[in-house]
């Protein structure tokens, strides 16, 4: 694949990511912006944000968990610097309390993600932001040292499995757990996660 060809998914993304941006300022001023709003505060033509968002609703709905999402220097003001089970457990908190309290929503967010990914098209817009890899990323940056480089890259991915929507989902839908051992099992997994990847070899 050539630099250009891999350039145009960054840049799809990048967009996506300054429009939702650009809303969530917006919303956090205490408006309900319009599309053309988003458009002058994201600095893109009204047309390119229609592409992203044919809607303005889908827009403002996910605008609004951006804003609902904690910052990583406030979520880990008071965090241990060296203790990477318990950063990590952060991050689950805090995304666990955040998608009980959005549930309907995410629920509609994952349905439209699904729906987007059917027709394979590699060129198709982002249809979801990242939000929760940045957070994790910023647990581990600080204990990085305790891993090496390959572990620490595949920690971050395995970790982005056990925290979010779908484990949500599988939790409650698929396993029917409740809250409280829906929590305990993904701490299980978190700190399985972390041991494994501390003892993971350099060849690997």
């Amino acid at each position: 694949m050539d630099t250009a060809s891999q350039g145009r998914p960054n840049q799809r993304r990048r967009t996506r990511k300054d429009l939702l941006q650009a809303a969530t300022r917006l919303m956090r001023q205490g408006r309900k912006p319009s599309l053309e709003d988003i458009a002058e505060e994201a600095m893109v033509s009204r047309a390119t944000a229609y592409r992203y968002f044919p809607k303005l609703e889908p827009l403002l709905l996910e605008a609004a968990l951006d804003v609902a999402v904690p910052k990583a220097d406030a979520l880990f003001e008071r965090a241990p610097k060296d203790d990477a089970v318990a950063r990590v457990e952060r991050v689950d908190d805090a995304l666990h309390d955040m998608i009980l309290a959005n549930e309907a929503q995410l629920r509609t967010m994952l349905v439209h993600s699904l729906q987007r990914g059917i027709g394979g098209d590699e060129d198709a817009l982002p249809a979801r932001q990242n939000r929760r890899s940045p957070l994790i990323e910023a647990a581990l940056a600080p204990v990085r040292k305790q891993f090496r480089p390959a572990a620490l890259k595949h920690l971050t991915h395995a970790l982005a499995l056990v925290i979010g929507t779908e484990a949500m989902v599988v939790c409650k839908d698929v396993l029917q757990l409740d809250d409280a051992e829906a929590r305990k099992v993904k701490r299980w997994a978190i700190r399985a996660l972390i041991e494994a990847a501390r003892r993971q070899p350099a060849a690997d």
